[in-house]
């Protein structure tokens, strides 16, 4: 069995239910790897036949691990460790650390004028608009937020009309 699933859990943590309805259980060999390192994730996909253990919880997905054969998951892991300690790789996270925070920076930049755009007080309240921008954005651009701000779902012009709404909402 050289496929790749995408397997439902059952109460046993060593049977899974597959699409069709069948139950299986991973080869002898296979080993579980944790949800949480997608680089090692995306290599062990790449690298042959594995099992997503996905659970559904309503809309949502969580996944419950990756099954594949534990040879394969140990020597990836080795070359993965090996390509994090070089020099390299150290210099380019902190260029994706920059970069993303300048995308932030930018971002708020836009979501706040958004935000004022929308408020479009008057002239002679401008400060109080200002005022009320600052602490709607504050609340609602933070990476990892989860508030509407975050989605690339909808417009900035529409995120951020539904972000006032929840600010204001969220202070009366």
């Amino acid at each position: 069995m050289a496929e790749t699933l995408t397997l439902s859990p059952t109460a046993d943590p060593r049977v899974f239910l597959a699409p069709d309805g069948r139950r299986l259980s991973p080869p002898a060999g296979w080993a579980c790897l944790p949800p949480g390192d997608a680089a090692l994730t995306r290599r062990v996909k790449r690298a042959g036949p594995s099992w997503a253990v996905v659970e559904k919880r309503g809309r949502k997905a969580f996944s419950r691990g990756l099954w594949a054969p534990a040879a394969t998951i140990e020597r990836l892991k080795a070359e993965l460790v090996a390509e994090r300690d070089t020099e390299a790789y150290a210099k380019r996270r902190v260029a994706d650390a920059a970069r993303r925070e300048r995308a932030q920076a930018a971002y708020v930049v836009e979501f706040e004028q958004s935000v004022l755009d929308f408020l479009r007080f008057a002239p002679r309240w401008g400060a109080l608009a200002r005022t009320v921008a600052a602490r709607v954005v504050a609340h609602a651009t933070p990476v990892g937020s989860g508030t509407v701000a975050r989605t690339k779902r909808i417009s900035v012009e529409e995120r951020a009309r539904a972000a006032v709404i929840a600010w204001m909402r969220h202070q009366t």
